[in-house]
């Protein structure tokens, strides 16, 4: 386990229309956009405010060989990417690629989890500033793993990144919600074990706006699909689960209806 907690520092859809994914984000969550220069390929980074929030690429044809589809992938940051890999493999986890340097970005690498949920570690070339709240409109507010089976997902992310369970919230028949942190008292997310009518293990990332209801209606327009919701969860926040128009699962978070 790392010295400090580890959390969530970026965010990145990988898709088949640059273009037409940045364009029903903004609309959608808010976000504005502007290509990173200096990269070898199109990248189009997302922002809230003044802050970054994640970028937009297209998946690329190695990806496609193994059969990526559109999708969002979240970063973890570690001080060292190369250590952490090799924890997650000992561990039982799986590195689809190997840490790669991003000139004047950093080392990052593509792992999964043992069951199977894939995310990506971020060791950054240098330091960066503290990102604003994330309560913040279009930050992303909530992080949430549908594991394959949750205790041993949760001792896994807890010994490799110092997470902490907060609260284990009773689902009923659907099991039980664990609410996580990473560092500090406020959980940054939840886990649970996946219902049989989740294919497969993964995380999803729910995106700050203000107003569900204008956001479910902003989905549709744009040619989103409503998978789920909207719903009341607990602390008196509103979420809608959905997929882009190109099939990338996300989710909004609202402190309103």
């Amino acid at each position: 386990m790392t010295d400090q907690p580890s959390s969530f520092v970026w965010y990145e859809l990988m898709t088949e229309d640059v273009d037409a994914a940045t364009d029903f984000y903004e609309k959608v969550v808010g976000w504005n956009s502007e290509p990173f220069e200096g990269s070898g390929m199109r990248y189009i980074v997302v922002s809230a405010g003044k802050g970054g929030v994640g970028g937009i690429m297209a998946i690329p044809e190695e990806a496609k060989a193994h059969g990526a589809k559109p999708g969002w992938m979240g970063y973890i940051g570690v001080p060292d990417t190369d250590a952490a890999a090799a924890r997650i493999e000992a561990a039982g986890g799986t590195i689809h690629k190997a840490p790669t340097d991003i000139p004047n970005v950093g080392r990052f690498a593509v792992v999964a989890d043992p069951q199977g949920a894939p995310f990506m570690l971020m060791t950054p070339s240098s330091d960066n500033p503290p990102p604003p709240p994330a309560t913040n409109t279009g930050r992303v507010g909530w992080h949430e793993l549908m594991a394959g089976e949750m205790k041993g997902a949760f001792s896994f992310y807890a010994d490799q990144f110092g997470w902490t369970n907060t609260h284990d919230h009773p689902m009923g028949p659907m099991g039980v919600y664990r609410l996580f942190a990473a560092g500090g008292e406020e959980p940054i997310g939840g886990m649970m074990t996946k219902p049989d009518i989740v294919p497969r293990p993964g995380w999803t990332y729910y995106f700050n706006v203000e107003g569900i209801d204008a956001a479910v209606e902003r989905i549709k327009t744009n040619g989103g699909e409503i998978a789920n919701g909207p719903m009341e969860v607990p602390g008196e926040s509103w979420v809608v689960q959905a997929k882009d128009p190109q099939g990338a699962v996300f989710a909004l978070l609202s402190a309103k209806r």
